[in-house]
């Protein structure tokens, strides 16, 4: 059923709760002071961590608006995100990675606020992080890159500029290769995180995303990256194009519009999140709203 670009499916199928797997929930472009609709994510959020006991959640990006952080004592932390998200249940690991909004701020301070925090995890602007698949000897390694360095325009961007200046593009560019094209019998999965789209249905498609898809398309393309992850864009996505499997979960507060494209599977203006379930064998995905329907559901299989 479509809607001036919305395309809204109830899925009967969801990921079961039961069954053993990595679950783990996408969030993005949320950090607004419990303004727009950040609050009721956040207490939909609550009810699926309570559900599936995922093991841990990533921030796409944009976690701070309008203008980042300043510093680790930012009110921010406490109004944004400490007292947003403040139930015991959501006192799992945070795995977090810096949009363009937390450039107009002190990226770096949220890189040290790692040092203090016990969930909050971003221990350089890029990383990488490898976990255990359970029930199995196999593991999934994520990429967590920095997608605003790669953005040539922001360099002389007299607000941007200063900050970027401090990343060194093109040595991400070579780590991320290697990590990606690195051999390893013990990797079933290998999955890149990022703040801007390859390619989106939703206003945000402009220099910033061209940008992106310039500096990462080929690599992700004609390499064994099943899946790529991004914000940025505040709608709910799952794209396949070009060989790249991606999602875009960048509506936990604010929601704009998003039309489909042809490679569209699913776009929702609504606000929400991306709950997953990682096997050996496959990934799970629900697109789940603000009151918890689960708008879609689908897989990816070896």
């Amino acid at each position: 059923m479509i809607f001036s670009g919305l395309v809204l499916r109830v899925e009967s199928q969801t990921i079961d709760p039961t069954v053993r797997s990595n679950k783990f929930i996408v969030i993005g472009d949320w950090g607004r002071n419990g303004d727009d609709q950040q609050l009721e994510v956040a207490d939909q959020l609550i009810h699926q961590v309570k559900k599936y006991k995922p093991d841990f959640i990533i921030s796409s990006g944009d976690n701070f608006y309008p203008n980042g952080v300043r510093s680790i004592h930012d009110p921010l932390w406490k109004h944004s995100f400490e007292d947003i998200y403040k139930s015991y249940h959501l006192q799992i690991d945070w795995y977090a990675i810096l949009g363009n909004h937390d450039y107009l701020g002190d990226p770096d301070a949220q890189v040290e606020y790692s040092r203090i925090s016990r969930r909050w995890n971003m221990p350089e602007r890029y990383y990488s992080k490898t976990i255990p698949i359970k029930g199995s000897r196999k593991k999934a390694l994520f990429i967590y890159i920095d997608t605003n360095s790669l953005i040539p325009e922001f360099y002389a961007n007299s607000i941007y500029g200063p900050n970027v200046a401090k990343s060194d593009s093109s040595a991400q560019k070579k780590w991320m290769k290697k990590l990606i094209e690195e051999e390893d019998d013990e990797i079933a999965w290998k999955i890149v995180v990022g703040h801007h789209p390859v390619y989106t249905g939703g206003r945000t498609n402009g220099y910033d995303t061209r940008s992106i898809r310039k500096s990462l398309e080929n690599l992700l393309r004609h390499s064994e990256v099943d899946l790529y992850i991004s914000g940025h864009d505040h709608s709910l996505q799952y794209l396949e194009h070009n060989g790249i499997k991606q999602v875009i979960s960048g509506s936990a507060s604010e929601v704009t519009q998003s039309d489909t494209l042809p490679y569209t599977k699913f776009t929702a203006s609504e606000a929400g999140f991306i709950l997953f379930s990682l096997t050996e064998e496959k990934i799970e995905f629900d697109v789940i709203n603000k009151s918890g329907v689960t708008l879609y559901h689908s897989k990816i299989e070896k």
